[in-house]
Protein backbone atom coordinates (compact mmCIF):
# COMPACT_ATOMS: atom_id res chain seq x y z
CA UNK A 1 0.00 0.00 0.00
CA UNK A 2 1.09 3.58 -0.60
CA UNK A 3 1.12 5.29 2.79
CA UNK A 4 0.44 8.76 1.42
CA UNK A 5 -1.13 10.58 -1.51
CA UNK A 6 0.21 13.85 -2.88
CA UNK A 7 -1.45 16.24 -5.32
CA UNK A 8 0.92 19.02 -6.28
CA UNK A 9 -0.51 22.49 -6.76
CA UNK A 10 0.74 26.01 -7.33
CA UNK A 11 -1.03 27.78 -4.46
CA UNK A 12 1.05 28.86 -1.45
CA UNK A 13 -1.44 26.88 0.67
CA UNK A 14 -0.86 23.20 1.44
CA UNK A 15 -3.67 21.11 2.90
CA UNK A 16 -2.56 18.34 5.24
CA UNK A 17 -4.76 15.32 5.98
CA UNK A 18 -3.03 13.11 8.58
CA UNK A 19 -6.16 11.43 9.93
CA UNK A 20 -8.55 10.65 7.06
CA UNK A 21 -6.89 7.36 6.11
CA UNK A 22 -8.64 4.08 6.91
CA UNK A 23 -6.13 1.54 5.60
CA UNK A 24 -4.79 -0.95 8.15
CA UNK A 25 -2.33 -3.70 7.13
CA UNK A 26 -3.70 -7.21 7.69
CA UNK A 27 -1.22 -8.11 10.42
CA UNK A 28 -2.16 -5.01 12.42
CA UNK A 29 -5.88 -5.49 11.74
CA UNK A 30 -5.69 -8.95 13.31
CA UNK A 31 -4.44 -7.39 16.54
CA UNK A 32 -7.27 -4.86 16.85
CA UNK A 33 -10.24 -5.85 18.99
CA UNK A 34 -13.87 -5.41 17.93
CA UNK A 35 -13.94 -1.87 19.23
CA UNK A 36 -10.68 -0.97 17.47
CA UNK A 37 -12.00 -2.27 14.16
CA UNK A 38 -14.70 0.40 14.18
CA UNK A 39 -11.92 2.90 13.39
CA UNK A 40 -14.14 5.39 15.18
CA UNK A 41 -11.47 8.05 15.63
CA UNK A 42 -11.09 8.70 11.91
CA UNK A 43 -11.42 12.27 10.61
CA UNK A 44 -14.32 11.09 8.47
CA UNK A 45 -14.75 12.61 5.00
CA UNK A 46 -12.51 15.59 5.71
CA UNK A 47 -10.67 15.36 2.39
CA UNK A 48 -14.07 15.34 0.67
CA UNK A 49 -15.20 18.35 2.70
CA UNK A 50 -12.24 20.44 1.55
CA UNK A 51 -12.14 19.24 -2.05
CA UNK A 52 -12.46 22.07 -4.57
CA UNK A 53 -12.55 24.92 -2.07
CA UNK A 54 -9.30 26.45 -3.28
CA UNK A 55 -7.86 26.64 -6.77
CA UNK A 56 -4.90 24.32 -7.15
CA UNK A 57 -3.66 23.76 -3.60
CA UNK A 58 -1.14 21.06 -2.78
CA UNK A 59 -2.63 18.24 -0.71
CA UNK A 60 -0.78 15.61 1.32
CA UNK A 61 -2.92 12.83 2.77
CA UNK A 62 -1.97 9.85 4.91
CA UNK A 63 -3.80 6.73 3.72
CA UNK A 64 -3.10 4.70 6.88
CA UNK A 65 -5.30 4.88 9.97
CA UNK A 66 -4.13 6.64 13.10
CA UNK A 67 -4.36 3.30 14.99
CA UNK A 68 -1.46 2.10 12.82
CA UNK A 69 0.51 5.15 13.96
CA UNK A 70 -0.60 8.73 14.48
CA UNK A 71 0.95 11.02 11.88
CA UNK A 72 0.12 14.04 14.04
CA UNK A 73 2.11 12.96 17.09
CA UNK A 74 5.72 13.63 18.03
CA UNK A 75 7.83 10.69 16.85
CA UNK A 76 9.64 10.81 20.20
CA UNK A 77 6.37 9.96 21.95
CA UNK A 78 6.24 13.24 23.88
CA UNK A 79 2.64 14.16 24.80
CA UNK A 80 1.01 17.07 23.02
CA UNK A 81 -0.97 17.95 26.12
CA UNK A 82 0.93 16.96 29.29
CA UNK A 83 -1.39 16.27 32.20
CA UNK A 84 -4.49 15.94 30.00
CA UNK A 85 -6.16 12.86 28.58
CA UNK A 86 -5.04 12.31 25.00
CA UNK A 87 -3.90 9.51 22.71
CA UNK A 88 -0.31 8.78 21.88
CA UNK A 89 1.92 7.95 18.94
CA UNK A 90 0.25 4.55 18.63
CA UNK A 91 -3.00 4.83 20.58
CA UNK A 92 -3.60 2.29 23.34
CA UNK A 93 -7.26 3.32 23.56
CA UNK A 94 -9.86 5.16 21.54
CA UNK A 95 -11.01 8.69 22.34
CA UNK A 96 -13.41 7.31 24.95
CA UNK A 97 -10.60 5.63 26.83
CA UNK A 98 -11.70 2.15 25.72
CA UNK A 99 -9.24 -0.55 24.63
CA UNK A 100 -8.70 -1.02 20.89
CA UNK A 101 -6.22 -3.93 20.97
CA UNK A 102 -6.82 -7.58 21.77
CA UNK A 103 -5.39 -8.81 25.07
CA UNK A 104 -1.65 -9.19 24.71
CA UNK A 105 -1.63 -7.63 21.24
CA UNK A 106 -0.91 -4.00 22.10
CA UNK A 107 1.97 -2.51 20.10
CA UNK A 108 5.48 -2.97 21.48
CA UNK A 109 8.47 -0.65 21.30
CA UNK A 110 9.68 -2.70 18.34
CA UNK A 111 6.32 -2.16 16.61
CA UNK A 112 6.60 1.57 17.17
CA UNK A 113 10.06 1.67 15.58
CA UNK A 114 8.86 -0.23 12.51
CA UNK A 115 5.77 1.91 12.07
CA UNK A 116 7.75 5.13 12.49
CA UNK A 117 10.00 3.96 9.66
CA UNK A 118 7.29 2.60 7.36
CA UNK A 119 4.43 5.06 7.88
CA UNK A 120 5.16 8.16 9.97
CA UNK A 121 8.49 9.07 8.37
CA UNK A 122 7.38 8.61 4.73
CA UNK A 123 4.29 10.78 5.28
CA UNK A 124 6.31 13.56 6.85
CA UNK A 125 9.01 13.19 4.24
CA UNK A 126 6.40 13.86 1.57
CA UNK A 127 4.90 16.76 3.52
CA UNK A 128 8.29 18.37 4.16
CA UNK A 129 9.20 18.03 0.48
CA UNK A 130 5.99 19.77 -0.60
CA UNK A 131 6.51 22.57 1.90
CA UNK A 132 9.97 23.19 0.43
CA UNK A 133 8.66 23.00 -3.13
CA UNK A 134 5.85 25.49 -2.48
CA UNK A 135 8.19 27.78 -0.56
CA UNK A 136 10.60 27.75 -3.52
CA UNK A 137 7.78 29.07 -5.72
CA UNK A 138 6.38 31.77 -3.44
CA UNK A 139 9.03 32.42 -0.81
CA UNK A 140 6.44 31.33 1.74
CA UNK A 141 4.28 28.28 2.38
CA UNK A 142 1.21 27.92 4.57
CA UNK A 143 0.33 24.49 5.91
CA UNK A 144 -3.35 24.28 6.81
CA UNK A 145 -3.78 21.03 8.72
CA UNK A 146 -7.29 19.61 8.34
CA UNK A 147 -8.92 17.71 11.21
CA UNK A 148 -12.26 16.75 12.74
CA UNK A 149 -13.46 15.12 15.94
CA UNK A 150 -16.74 14.21 17.60
CA UNK A 151 -18.35 17.16 19.33
CA UNK A 152 -18.86 15.28 22.63
CA UNK A 153 -15.99 13.21 24.05
CA UNK A 154 -16.00 13.40 27.88
CA UNK A 155 -12.68 11.53 28.08
CA UNK A 156 -10.95 14.39 26.26
CA UNK A 157 -12.96 17.51 27.08
CA UNK A 158 -15.99 18.72 29.01
CA UNK A 159 -19.27 19.61 27.35
CA UNK A 160 -19.62 20.30 23.64
CA UNK A 161 -16.65 21.18 21.50
CA UNK A 162 -16.96 24.42 19.49
CA UNK A 163 -17.54 23.97 15.76
CA UNK A 164 -14.30 25.66 14.65
CA UNK A 165 -11.24 24.91 16.80
CA UNK A 166 -8.31 26.94 15.52
CA UNK A 167 -4.82 26.01 16.68
CA UNK A 168 -1.63 28.06 16.34
CA UNK A 169 0.19 27.01 19.54
CA UNK A 170 -0.65 30.35 21.12
CA UNK A 171 0.29 32.33 18.03
CA UNK A 172 3.71 30.74 17.52
CA UNK A 173 3.11 28.83 14.28
CA UNK A 174 1.93 31.46 11.79
CA UNK A 175 1.91 35.13 10.96
CA UNK A 176 -0.63 37.04 13.11
CA UNK A 177 -2.55 38.06 9.99
CA UNK A 178 -3.29 34.40 9.17
CA UNK A 179 -4.53 33.71 12.68
CA UNK A 180 -6.57 36.90 12.84
CA UNK A 181 -8.26 36.33 9.49
CA UNK A 182 -9.17 32.73 10.32
CA UNK A 183 -10.61 33.75 13.68
CA UNK A 184 -12.56 36.65 12.16
CA UNK A 185 -14.22 34.51 9.49
CA UNK A 186 -15.01 31.64 11.87
CA UNK A 187 -16.40 34.05 14.48
CA UNK A 188 -18.65 35.73 11.92
CA UNK A 189 -20.05 32.44 10.59
CA UNK A 190 -23.75 32.46 11.45
CA UNK A 191 -24.92 29.36 13.28
CA UNK A 192 -21.43 28.24 14.30
CA UNK A 193 -19.22 28.82 17.31
CA UNK A 194 -15.45 28.92 17.42
CA UNK A 195 -12.40 29.16 19.65
CA UNK A 196 -8.71 29.94 19.24
CA UNK A 197 -6.18 27.75 21.03
CA UNK A 198 -8.76 26.11 23.24
CA UNK A 199 -8.67 22.37 23.88
CA UNK A 200 -6.80 21.94 20.59
CA UNK A 201 -3.81 24.23 20.13
CA UNK A 202 -2.36 22.49 17.09
CA UNK A 203 -0.86 19.05 16.90
CA UNK A 204 2.74 18.02 16.31
CA UNK A 205 2.48 18.77 12.60
CA UNK A 206 1.47 22.38 13.17
CA UNK A 207 4.04 22.91 15.91
CA UNK A 208 6.86 21.17 14.04
CA UNK A 209 6.52 22.94 10.69
CA UNK A 210 5.11 26.30 11.74
CA UNK A 211 8.16 28.58 11.87
CA UNK A 212 7.06 31.95 10.50
CA UNK A 213 10.57 33.38 10.71
CA UNK A 214 11.62 30.88 8.01
CA UNK A 215 8.66 31.63 5.75
CA UNK A 216 6.75 28.49 6.73
CA UNK A 217 3.43 29.09 8.47
CA UNK A 218 1.09 26.47 9.91
CA UNK A 219 -2.41 26.48 11.34
CA UNK A 220 -4.67 23.64 12.43
CA UNK A 221 -8.43 23.53 12.00
CA UNK A 222 -10.23 20.96 14.13
CA UNK A 223 -13.89 20.83 13.15
CA UNK A 224 -16.63 19.35 15.28
CA UNK A 225 -18.02 16.47 13.23
CA UNK A 226 -21.58 17.58 13.98
CA UNK A 227 -20.98 20.32 11.40
CA UNK A 228 -20.80 17.91 8.46
CA UNK A 229 -21.80 14.37 9.49
CA UNK A 230 -25.32 13.00 9.66
CA UNK A 231 -24.33 11.21 12.86
CA UNK A 232 -21.15 11.05 14.92
CA UNK A 233 -21.50 7.28 15.21
CA UNK A 234 -21.33 4.41 12.72
CA UNK A 235 -21.71 4.65 9.78
CA UNK A 236 -20.41 8.23 10.15
CA UNK A 237 -22.30 9.32 7.05
CA UNK A 238 -21.51 12.57 5.26
CA UNK A 239 -24.33 15.13 5.43
CA UNK A 240 -24.14 16.90 2.09
CA UNK A 241 -26.46 19.77 3.02
CA UNK A 242 -24.72 20.54 6.31
CA UNK A 243 -21.34 20.16 4.65
CA UNK A 244 -22.25 22.59 1.88
CA UNK A 245 -23.19 25.20 4.47
CA UNK A 246 -19.87 24.70 6.22
CA UNK A 247 -17.87 24.74 2.99
CA UNK A 248 -18.93 28.36 2.36
CA UNK A 249 -17.01 29.45 5.45
CA UNK A 250 -14.07 27.11 4.89
CA UNK A 251 -13.70 28.48 1.38
CA UNK A 252 -13.63 32.02 2.75
CA UNK A 253 -10.94 31.04 5.25
CA UNK A 254 -8.73 29.33 2.69
CA UNK A 255 -9.16 32.08 0.11
CA UNK A 256 -8.20 34.74 2.65
CA UNK A 257 -5.20 32.74 3.88
CA UNK A 258 -4.02 32.40 0.29
CA UNK A 259 -4.35 36.16 -0.26
CA UNK A 260 -2.36 36.87 2.89
CA UNK A 261 0.31 34.36 1.95
CA UNK A 262 0.79 35.93 -1.46
CA UNK A 263 1.34 39.25 0.25
CA UNK A 264 3.82 38.08 2.84
CA UNK A 265 7.44 39.08 2.38
CA UNK A 266 10.35 37.11 3.70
Amino acid sequence: MSVFEVKQGTSPVILGFPHTGTEVPADIWERLDENGRLLADTDWHIHQLYDGLLDNPTTVRATFHRYVIDANRDPSGTSLYPGQNTTGLIPQTDFDGKAIWKDGAAPTEADIAVRLRDFHAPYHGALAAEIERVKSIHGVAVLYDCHSIRSHIPFLFEGKLPDFNIGTDMGKTCDPAIEEATVAIASAATGYDSILNGRFKGGWTTRHYGKPETGVHAIQMELAQSTHLATEAPPFAYDGEEADNLRIHLKSILTRIEEIALGLKR
